[in-house]
């Protein structure tokens, strides 16, 4: 090939691709989603979470299927329901109470949390914001108050049995970097029961998990349980 069409070729080459780039990459790419714009879309309202790690988990109490629709209740708790929210990344607008109390963006797993502790104990939280992960502060010691929310903060091996309507908080996975929160539904000697919201589109509204105690204290057998907040200190 002769010099002049090499350099013909090279030409009509770039103009081709500077057409492309004329388009957008929506219209070159338009089945092209990218995962990290679709987890940070409201990152900015702190409030995002969900999916624990299935690390030493018992799946075998209720096992909800995949319902229909985002929004509808598929479990409850003392009253307080629980929605299906397909992907964990999924929000659908912020749900505030009537007196202006924000309970979080629907249907992520902090919102029930929420919603369960406003409607059951009539608790609000002095900071409702946060992603699931920020409900455990690291600096608080075993069994003292946590200001921003109201409540006794417990680490994952303290003296304190954890206890039903208890939250238990899950630091973030490689898969997950909001963490994820949910309320403690049952406990006995050997295993807690927790229930959860968006724990993921084909994952149950409810797991179990073992407990035990040692010498140190009382150990959820979960590597990313973080610890647990209470209404009380026993």
């Amino acid at each position: 090939m002769s010099r002049s069409k090499v350099q013909a070729f090279i030409f009509t080459a770039l103009i081709a691709f500077s057409a492309l780039c004329a388009m957008g990459l929506n219209e070159i790419l338009p089945d092209i989603t990218i995962p990290e714009i679709t987890l940070k879309k409201y990152s900015r309202d702190g409030e995002k979470g969900g999916g624990a790690s299935s690390s030493n988990t018992n799946r075998k109490g209720k096992n909800y299927k995949k319902a229909n629709a985002t929004g509808k209740a598929i479990d409850s708790y003392k009253g307080v329901s629980v929605y299906y929210n397909g992907r964990v990344s999924n929000v659908n607008g912020r749900n505030v109470t009537s007196d202006g109390y924000n309970l979080g963006l629907r249907y992520q797993c902090v919102e029930f949390v929420k919603r369960f502790y406003y409607e059951h104990f009539n608790h609000k939280m002095p900071d409702s914001y946060g992603h699931a992960k920020d409900f455990f502060n690291f600096s608080i010691p075993d069994g003292n108050f946590n200001e921003k929310r109201g409540l006794y903060q417990f680490k994952n091996g303290s003296i304190a049995k954890p206890k039903e309507t208890d939250i238990i908080i899950f630091g973030p996975t490689s898969f997950n970097q909001f963490g994820h929160i949910a309320i403690i539904s049952k406990v006995t000697n050997n295993s807690i029961e927790i229930i959860q919201q968006n724990p993921g589109a084909n994952n149950p509204s409810r797991q179990n998990y073992g407990l035990h105690k040692t010498e140190g204290g009382w150990y959820i057998e979960n590597s990313y349980t973080r610890g647990w907040l209470s209404k009380s200190l026993n």
